[in-house]
């Protein structure tokens, strides 16, 4: 696992990967979500706790239950896309240690804090939010991650039976590389970083 990825893998992944907001008509078929989450699942969380939880939107009648919840900017885009992703985080999930961390009692690590709770599944299921980013780009699809939504909204309406709390939304699909915009700048290396 020491050997560095080729040219052609790192431009799929970071060099010349972008986010998407226009989508080809072109649908995701469930094989290809299920090798995505296979991808998605194997990205390191704390304890291997693995809090990230998620909703693949692919029906008009879920994406009709989440477009009252999308900030206007974000509609039509959302409409367009063949899938989008609900990324959320299951407050419960210590529950599930025993079997995915079973060197410890990693479970009682959290029962009697709810505050680390949330800050280890919203931490850890952002990690995974960004494997699965990259998992798709592996896959050949596109992604466009997206904050500007009402996340009461997007809970009341997917989630009111499991408790699960949104965290972000991810379309995916084949996008349509002839309407993106010129890649935004980055901070540089001296502007980002610092050693210690």
């Amino acid at each position: 696992m020491s050997t560095p990825l080729d040219n052609a893998a790192l431009q799929t992944l970071f060099t010349e990967a972008r986010t998407h907001s226009h989508w080809q008509d072109k649908p995701v078929s469930q094989d290809v979500l299920r090798e995505l989450y296979a991808l998605t699942a194997l990205g390191p969380t704390s304890a291997n706790c693995s809090p990230g939880r998620f909703v693949f939107v692919t029906s008009a009648e879920g994406k009709a239950k989440l477009k009252p919840a999308l900030s206007s900017g974000n509609v039509d885009k959302t409409m367009a896309a063949p899938v989008t992703v609900i990324v959320a985080w299951d407050p419960e999930f210590f529950e599930q240690l025993p079997r995915l961390f079973p060197f410890g009692d990693a479970r009682s690590w959290f029962t009697s804090s709810p505050e680390l709770v949330k800050e280890t599944a919203f931490r850890n299921s952002s990690l995974q939010a960004g494997y699965l980013i990259l998992a798709a780009r592996s896959l050949g699809l596109d992604a466009g991650p997206m904050s500007g939504f009402d996340p009461t909204k997007i809970n009341a309406a997917f989630f009111s039976e499991n408790r699960w709390q949104v965290n972000m939304l991810i379309n995916l699909g084949y996008g349509e590389s002839s309407k993106l915009h010129p890649r935004l700048k980055r901070l540089g290396f001296d502007e980002a970083t610092t050693f210690a």
